[in-house]
């Protein structure tokens, strides 16, 4: 293997710190040597850089990472066609469950309006936390306790799951005043609704709650379940401030340290925690131990899966992603504002001070253009590979009775995304 390593060394500068390949040799055990040598051969030995422009003109992954097929394109689909539609077959379900709690309360024109909501905000995404909440239940419990009923918990815990982020998603968008999400229009500008979204969050994230009393006020993991929706909420929340806060900053005060925070609290713990939270409370843990190494990596999980949305908010494909970036215009703490403002030298802080969280299209194509300038994308490519092998190692350390495939489940799914 490390023979192998030396000979790839002149062809590939990343490689080029020994301990960056001590890294990578020591937690990639998903292939052998001859794939490598094949996956090594299909970028024709070029450097990184051209690797970088050549998919730059020939992907819709706008400025991807650096081709590296340590990961098997098949081991990265986790979510089969079958566990999406099994999923999905649930929806109806909960609009009926959700729409007969508001009837009950004389409300039947807010019932009807609200099965709009529901049916235009939940149910359009990728859904990858409500289906790995799922996953996760599955990969947790012994054979025999997957019976129907116990898959169908799993599933209304997963669209909880979904229902918090779309109340987070209207909320933020109406914020922010973004204009698309999920390649269709926010939902505060759809016509006659507005701020009427505002209302239509709330009660998203209260019918989450009914859902939780209706069918789990019978189980032990009840209040545990409450608790932790109300935390994460809370968590949440207090990371949107945070972001709010520092867009009202200058570029020039933007830290590497407000930055994690901010992620930490608005994107990892409801993104990655809490569907594997809630997956071992129903599954029956009760190990703190389990659940405090399993938000260790969870949480490096969120920061890693935001400077992917960060990147992506700038380069990517606005008809593959969804949504039309805006953090440079908002002011938003990214890590490539933040990055860019470590590496600029003083003509380039000027420019990142006088262009950053400017509307004006000329402004916004320069910062892009500076972000280029200064390498931006083949260190975002270095980082999304290092990551990856940082919380590979991390995940094989772990200890305390959570399969590795159950974590390593998610990693994969998020690793090189390009939405």
């Amino acid at each position: 293997m490390f023979k192998l390593a030396r000979r790839l060394l002149p062809q590939q500068r990343m490689f080029s710190n020994p301990l960056r390949l001590q890294r990578l040799i020591s937690t990639s055990d998903e292939v052998n040597s001859e794939p490598i040598i094949k996956s090594m051969e299909t970028i024709g030995g070029l450097s990184t850089e051209l690797v970088n422009e050549q998919k730059l003109k020939k992907t819709s992954r706008t400025l991807s990472t650096l081709q590296n097929h340590s990961v098997p394109i098949a081991a990265r689909v986790t979510v089969s066609k079958d566990e999406s539609r099994d999923f999905m077959a649930v929806f109806p379900d909960l609009v009926r469950d959700i729409t007969t709690v508001t009837k009950s309360y004389n409300c039947n024109d807010a019932a009807k309006w609200f099965a709009k909501v529901l049916q235009y905000n939940v149910p359009r995404g990728k859904k990858n936390r409500g289906i790995l909440t799922v996953l996760t239940y599955k990969n947790l419990v012994a054979a025999e306790d997957l019976t129907p009923e116990n898959i169908k918990l799993a599933q209304y815990l997963g669209w909880c799951v979904e229902m918090l982020q779309s109340f987070f998603i209207i909320s933020d968008d109406v914020m922010d005043n973004s204009t698309t999400r999920r390649g269709q229009p926010c939902w505060h500008k759809v016509e006659n609704v507005g701020l009427t979204a505002i209302n239509d969050a709330l009660m998203i994230e209260n019918a989450m709650y009914a859902i939780l009393k209706m069918h789990f006020s019978h189980l032990d993991c009840y209040v545990a379940l409450m608790e932790l929706f109300h935390e994460i909420t809370y968590i949440t929340t207090c990371g949107q401030s945070l972001d709010q806060l520092n867009s009202n900053r200058s570029v020039s005060e933007f830290t590497m340290d407000s930055y994690k925070s901010i992620v930490d609290n608005k994107t990892a713990y409801y993104s990655f925690y809490l569907p594997f939270a809630v997956a071992l409370h129903l599954a029956g843990y009760k190990d703190a131990e389990a659940f405090r190494q399993s938000k260790t990596i969870l949480l490096e999980m969120g920061h890693f899966f935001q400077v992917q949305d960060d990147f992506l908010d700038c380069f990517g494909n606005p008809e593959v992603t969804g949504k039309i970036g805006t953090d440079i215009q908002d002011n938003k703490c990214s890590w490539l504002a933040v990055v860019a403002m470590q590496r600029a030298n003083a003509e380039q802080k000027k420019i990142m001070v006088d262009c950053y969280g400017n509307e004006d299209p000329v402004k916004v194509e320069r910062i892009k253009e500076l972000y280029k300038e200064l390498g931006l994308p083949t260190t975002f490519a270095t980082f999304e590979e290092e990551s990856y092998n940082m919380i590979k190692t991390h995940i094989q350390q772990t200890s305390r009775g959570v399969p590795h495939q159950t974590f390593l489940q998610i990693l994969n799914k998020i690793y090189q995304r390009d939405s």
